[in-house]
């Protein structure tokens, strides 16, 4: 049975004063379909959230990114799609160069996503972070002279390092902004330094790279925090330990700060309900919505005033890499070149 739809509109939490008013959602605009690539079922909770805030119904499609892009360029102009979501710059990018974003303005996201974690022409935005970033067991304790993402291509940490695949979207981000701030040949050498390094060919997701670590096996792993902080908050207490066991860096403390990444949200070009797709993303920079999203799957929220779970607080502050997720999305590519031509596979 479908939920009671409200003829109230929907005034979008966390408005900051002075903006220009809230976008209205009318009982016309009853469905907003969301394409999304984010496979956790602690989303379904924002998704409700929405539902009983504003009466509209959020019609979920779920699937790979790639998979879902290119079934909105099938699709063509017949897509239901309003509301594409997707993890990390890199697959945002592809989205935007599919054409299957529109460009967009809300003064009220503008207002509360920082403008690094966002689109200059509004094709999308952040709604939530991960940062990505060294981790070391702490019985062996931290390597030593080991404070930058660049010196983990350093000999003396030769066989040592555990990382997933060269063409994950996470890593094609990370080395874009090694791009972005050393240039493209610096970052070859680099890549060169650290498949030098490695303590096995690259294989699995992030959470493999810091459990074999914890199992003794290479001392430094490349992860994502969110991956860990859910190990902190687990009931299983093999995976409390595990968690208890590593230890957190953020690279780049002294310089430009760490690589972060971001989960997004965007306006589907050929959406049927552009207005309430584009109030759909603005519910999600809300305040409840940014709780969910740090409680839920333990990430960094994009809203400055909403506090990360307690399991990812505990690895401390840090300073945030500024570069504009656009732009080391864009260079994914070039990435993906680089780390091939470096034997990273």
């Amino acid at each position: 049975m479908s939920p009671q739809i409200s003829r109230r509109p929907l005034l979008l939490a966390g408005l900051a004063a002075g903006l220009a008013a809230p976008r209205l959602v009318r009982a016309s605009d009853g469905v907003v379909n969301l394409y999304s690539s984010r496979h956790y079922d602690t989303d379904r909770a924002l998704y409700d959230g929405f539902t009983t805030e504003s009466g509209v119904r959020v019609r979920l499609i779920e699937g790979d990114a790639d998979q879902l892009i290119e079934r909105i360029r099938n699709e063509g102009a017949n897509s239901p799609a309003d509301v594409l979501i997707t993890v990390d710059g890199a697959r945002l990018a592809r989205a935007q160069e599919a054409g299957v974003l529109a460009p967009t303005r809300s003064a009220l996201l503008e207002a509360r996503v920082p403008e690094n974690l966002r689109d200059p022409q509004g094709h999308w935005y952040g709604v939530s972070r991960r940062a990505r970033v060294i981790m070391y067991d702490k019985q062996k304790g931290a390597p030593a002279g080991l404070t930058r993402y660049e010196d983990l291509a350093k000999p003396e940490y030769h066989g040592q390092i555990l990382i997933r695949a060269a063409n994950h979207p996470y890593n094609l981000s990370l080395v874009g902004s090694l791009i972005a701030a050393n240039g493209a040949e610096a970052t070859e050498i680099w890549a060169r330094g650290v498949v030098a390094n490695m303590a096995r060919p690259p294989q699995g997701g992030d959470t493999p790279q810091f459990t074999t670590v914890a199992a003794g096996q290479g001392s430094i792993a490349i992860a994502n925090t969110y991956y860990l902080a859910r190990y902190g908050a687990s009931s299983v207490a093999s995976e409390k330990a595990v968690y208890d066991r590593i230890g957190v860096i953020f690279p780049n403390q002294a310089d430009r700060g760490t690589h972060v990444n971001v989960s997004g949200a965007g306006v589907v070009t050929t959406a049927p309900n552009k207005a309430t797709a584009l109030a759909f993303i603005e519910y999600l920079t809300g305040e409840r919505a940014q709780e969910l999203f740090a409680n839920g799957n333990f990430e960094y929220p994009v809203v400055a005033d909403v506090a990360p779970h307690p399991a990812l607080a505990a690895f401390g502050t840090f300073k945030a890499d500024a570069l504009n997720a656009a732009r080391y999305g864009a260079l994914a590519g070039e990435a993906l070149r680089i780390m091939q031509r470096a034997g990273w596979r």
